[in-house]
């Protein structure tokens, strides 16, 4: 996959809301109110950046002023390892591009339900509290803050895995199919009948399925 479009992938799916309207603001010069309006998302932005030949992977500068304006110090991280040569941590480690693609698969198919599943992947009310407060309406917002909080929380140890696990213990195991099936793609894996899975002893107690 080209390394410039993860980069962007990697940035979109980092901005929150409140970001986005950020950066259609500052973009209103460059880029026409209708199709400002039409921009859902920042590979909306990006794409129409690209259209008008105001972005590419050899001119990152108005990437870089964007992030800069946000105060994204992460994502100007990722974009300084694209532009140094090295590849970002998305695009080096396959199985931060699996976790990346679960966290999609989750924000579209986990509801009202994202506090039960925050608990079993161990973020305490402190932390479920904050997420409300910074999303008081944005119920999509709240689900992908909650992964990243998660992933920045746990570190190494937020894996796939771990997800599906939770995913399972909480009884969304549809979406916890749906995020195996994004991870390992096989017929052969979709066809054959699941077997009783083992309890995940890192789990909260309180989250164990009971036998």
């Amino acid at each position: 996959m080209d390394p410039f479009l993860v980069l962007l992938h990697s940035v979109s799916a980092g901005l929150a809301s409140d970001e986005l309207t950020q950066l259609k603001f500052l973009c209103r010069d460059r880029v026409g109110k209708r199709k400002l309006e039409r921009v859902q998302s920042g590979l909306d932005l990006f794409s129409v950046l690209m259209e008008q030949s105001e972005l590419d992977r050899a001119h990152t500068a108005l990437l870089r002023f964007l992030l800069e304006s946000l105060r994204r110090q992460d994502l100007l991280q990722r974009l300084d390892a694209f532009e140094d040569g090295v590849a970002s941590e998305a695009d080096a480690d396959p199985e931060q591009r699996e976790l990346l693609a679960a966290f999609d698969i989750v924000c579209n198919h986990v509801g009202r339900n994202w506090r039960q599943l925050a608990r079993c992947l161990y973020l305490n009310h402190v932390h479920i509290e904050a997420i409300e407060e910074r999303f008081p309406r944005n119920l999509l917002e709240q689900v992908r803050e909650m992964l990243r909080v998660w992933k920045d929380t746990r570190k190494g140890d937020a894996t796939v895995l771990k997800l599906v696990a939770a995913l399972r213990t909480c009884e969304m195991n549809l979406v916890a199919d749906l995020v195996e099936a994004g991870a390992e793609p096989t017929k052969a894996r979709a066809a054959s009948p699941r077997a009783p899975e083992p309890q995940d002893p890192s789990l909260p107690s309180h989250c164990r399925a009971p036998h």
